[in-house]
């Protein structure tokens, strides 16, 4: 190690002291033993009292932290001036250090509020993750290759570990939301909840069913980051010993698997012991590490698959290593005559793009098209569920509780859609339709791309989390995941089912619109869901025959070119008439108006009479023309069922 990672690894170590020692305070009700800050009770020495000192002692352990990240940005400075990403990182550390002791003092002024607590948390554990990434990337050359050796997936297991360590940061937040809610014994039994699975959060008062629901939220979570860690060290375990994985990453990945059991049982403890400090304060402890390891293995797995296209002995590569270069303690930059040749576009290279172009090739990364449509069904959702609110509807919160969600629904869809361009790069280039998106025309390098959309991801769950609610955040990364591992790895390549399947991704944001109003999800919005993903086959499938030939030259099963033309306009016509019962069965259950009826049945009728029409007309090898208009049509349909939704919620019509 060079005495910047020491330094580094050191700062590392008192950030997980200071969250334990704050979990302690926490569990033995001494965050006010030093009523005042940052002195005690006026004093720079604490009075001969448990509280007071323990309160003391977490404000020193932050006092050194914020010493030792200034040394931190020194030495970036002085060792590693060629690596501006590292001095900004390190800059970046500091501010957030700053942040936290402000967030700390709130939390003394507000008297440990449950907000001002769980803020407090998170801050911390962001801290944590940033220092593991410096500490991680000092490990590797200044200069690393822009492109992977291999014609693609090389990130795969990154996207998989970096979904697991933003899971298991979610998980942290709920956990710390559940103590300052004080629903951590709303249930006396573990794993059951009342003695079942899901509680009966209708039949409960208003205010128990809000505490149920948190608590039950973050059990939830835990299973979701369970299995998520399960999958991640199985993928690492089979990597390594194919020889893909090297030992750091594997290490990282199984501490993190090994803890995570120990960390579930310690929270059953909790339940069982009645909150015994001593199992509060293990269980956060065991979660943190969990979650280092976690965002460690992540830029491990990054910087490791980089590097690796480094030839073995280059400047920070170990000499022999067959495949991933593990963290070396060499701050050296790669020669530059190692690096591959920057990728072209036109026959310039990128650096010739201009900001406009290059600004242009991201936005395009993102899909706005798709965005836009996704983002249709959302406002109407949130009018829906705000017409059965008790009491007056405070106009501009909600507006901008709108705007939020809107906010952090696009940047999730844009990270979605921008990993999924670069899982999709081999195929977008046989395609006629995707052979001018950014990745296949060399207009953005495919490293630049997946970082672009984890940090897309990463930002639109923050601010969900932080300005609408966690549950809407949590249903969010629910919704990037599905797109990005269950369709674009698991099933676009391998079932005719795909798009059907797949088609839950697209059909959440409704789902995160009502928990944006409510904080639940209820049977509207359910069916809402249900709207979207039966719509998606007859809309996508219809697409898909006019592109069947772009399918067929990428070796994509859609079901046009498994099927053929007849069988698939079959599918759409069948798949229609789901989708105009639900729309109708929707009217009855969300206690909808004359407005929503008029709209469901007269487009449900123009859908029946087109996608029957297409399924008549067109043969085996007939003609398209049809399935486009129907396409359109489709895009009409739902934005006129879903603008009903929202007017009819508005007026209130009711047919007596």
């Amino acid at each position: 190690m060079t005495r910047f990672q020491k330094l580094v690894a050191a700062t590392l170590a008192m950030t997980l002291a200071l969250v334990i020692v704050g979990v302690i305070v926490r569990a033995t009700g001494s965050g006010l033993g030093c009523p005042d800050w940052p002195f005690c009770y006026g004093q720079v020495i604490p009075p001969l009292e448990f509280k007071a000192w323990a309160e003391w002692i977490h404000r020193l352990i932050a006092a050194v932290i914020g010493i030792m990240v200034l040394g931190i940005v020194v030495l970036a400075v002085v060792d590693h001036r060629d690596r501006p990403g590292l001095i900004a990182a390190s800059m970046g550390v500091v501010a957030l250090v700053a942040f936290q002791a402000w967030l700390g003092r709130e939390t003394v002024r507000l008297g440990n509020s449950g907000a001002s607590v769980t803020a407090h948390l998170a801050a911390a554990m962001v801290v944590a993750g940033l220092l593991a990434f410096l500490l991680v990337r000092a490990g590797y050359p200044a200069r690393l290759p822009a492109r992977l050796p291999g014609p693609g997936g090389s990130q795969r297991l990154t996207l998989l570990i970096a979904f697991t360590a933003v899971a298991m940061f979610a998980m942290l937040i709920f956990g710390a939301n559940v103590t300052a809610a004080d629903a951590a014994l709303i249930f006396p039994d573990w794993p059951l909840m009342g003695g079942a699975l899901v509680p009966p959060f209708g039949d409960m008062p208003a205010n128990a069913a809000t505490l149920a629901f948190t608590h039950a939220l973050h059990r939830y979570v835990g299973v979701l980051v369970g299995v998520a860690l399960a999958g991640t060290w199985l993928a690492a375990w089979r990597g390594r010993r194919a020889g893909r994985v090297d030992a750091t990453l594997y290490r990282l990945i199984t501490v993190a698997a090994v803890l995570y059991p120990l960390q579930a049982v310690v929270g059953a403890l909790q339940v069982w012991t009645q909150l015994a400090p001593w199992t509060q304060t293990l269980h956060v402890a065991l979660a943190a590490f969990v979650w280092v390891a976690a965002i460690g293995a992540t830029f491990v797995s990054y910087y490791g698959a980089r590097g690796a296209a480094l030839p073995a002995g280059a400047a920070g590569v170990p000499s022999g290593s067959p495949t991933r270069s593990g963290p070396s303690g060499s701050p050296t930059a790669g020669a530059a005559g190692s690096l591959p040749e920057r990728p072209t576009r036109g026959g310039s290279t990128l650096g010739g793009m201009t900001r406009a172009d290059t600004i242009r090739a991201y936005i395009a990364l993102t899909k706005p098209r798709i965005i836009e449509l996704l983002l249709i069904t959302t406002v109407p959702a949130m009018v829906l569920a705000t017409r059965d609110l008790p009491g007056t509807v405070d106009w501009i919160a909600w507006g901008w509780l709108v705007v939020w969600t809107l906010v952090g629904g696009t940047l999730a869809a844009g990270s979605a859609n921008a990993i999924n361009q670069y899982l999709d790069r081999d195929i977008d280039i046989l395609m006629t339709r995707t052979r001018r998106r950014p990745l296949p025309a060399h207009a953005v390098r495919p490293e630049q791309a997946v970082v672009f959309g984890i940090v897309l991801g990463i930002i639109a769950i923050a601010l969900l989390a932080w300005f609408v609610n966690l549950l809407a955040a949590l249903l969010t990364l629910l919704a990037i995941a599905f797109y990005v591992f269950v369709y674009t790895i698991l099933l676009k390549r391998t079932t005719t089912q795909n798009i059907v399947i797949g088609g839950a991704a697209g059909a959440l944001p409704p789902v995160i619109g009502w928990a944006a109003v409510t904080g639940r999800v209820e049977v509207p919005a359910l069916f809402l869901f249900a709207l979207v993903f039966y719509w998606t086959p007859p809309h996508f499938w219809a697409l898909s025959l006019r592109i069947a030939k772009d399918y067929a030259a990428a070796g994509v099963p859609m079901l046009p070119v498994v099927r053929g033309s007849a069988e698939t306009t079959r599918q759409i016509f069948l798949y229609t008439i789901l989708l105009v019962a639900i729309s109708l069965i929707f009217f009855a259950v969300a206690k909808m108006g004359l407005i929503y009826l008029v709209a469901a049945v007269v487009m449900g009728a123009l859908f029946l009479w087109r996608a029957g029409r297409l399924a008549r007309t067109v043969s085996a090898e007939g003609t398209t023309a049809g399935a486009i208009r129907l396409y359109k049509f489709s895009i009409s349909y739902l934005t006129v069922l879903f603008l009903a939704v929202a007017v009819d919620a508005l007026v209130l019509i009711r047919i007596a």
